[in-house]
């Protein structure tokens, strides 16, 4: 698909058809995030896939914005295998996870797989339902599948600021 229409068409989508994806599928959108840039190449990212009635059932317990999505997949990053700015400490690891996340997305749309990007979860929960050790930090949330027919993008979707209050030249 071409870059601007798959940027244009993606929206969060929040109603699913009820199959799980196939592994074809999967594996794709997992590849998209493998080949995005991370501090230093350093690969801090950690993704939890769920693709069965068993851990979606368990990432039900964790979130109420599941959405009834039939597979997701949690993005984590390791905080030890961070790359480390040395000017203040600043860690890039939350961010490299991140981009991971927004590849996957991006990947899932251009596959014709609706997502929505969700950080309305219980950390706590989820190392707890899926054995996520400590160094190991959930950040994202992908919930997906196929749109079901009657997904459509929330009205603020189509909102945007005007680019001259978020885009500054040089200085503030």
């Amino acid at each position: 698909m071409d870059f601007e229409r798959l940027i244009s068409e993606r929206y969060s989508v929040r109603s699913f058809k009820g199959e799980h994806l196939p592994k074809t599928v999967i594996d794709k959108i997992l590849h998209a995030g493998h080949k995005a840039p991370t501090g230093c190449n350093y690969q801090p990212q950690r993704i939890v896939v769920m693709n069965t009635d068993d851990s979606i059932a368990k990432l039900q317990k964790c979130t109420k914005c599941h959405f009834n999505a039939p597979t997701a997949m949690l993005v984590c990053h390791n905080r030890d295998e961070s790359w480390v700015r040395k000017y203040d400490g600043a860690r890039s690891s939350s961010v490299d996870a991140a981009i991971v996340t927004t590849y996957m997305m991006l990947a899932a749309q251009n596959e014709g797989v609706g997502t929505c990007w969700v950080m309305h979860f219980d950390p706590v929960a989820m190392r707890e339902a899926f054995a996520i050790p400590d160094h190991v930090e959930p950040i994202a949330l992908l919930v997906m599948g196929y749109p079901a027919e009657d997904a459509r993008p929330l009205d603020l979707h189509f909102q945007f600021r005007p680019i001259e209050e978020t885009v500054f030249y040089e200085s503030f």
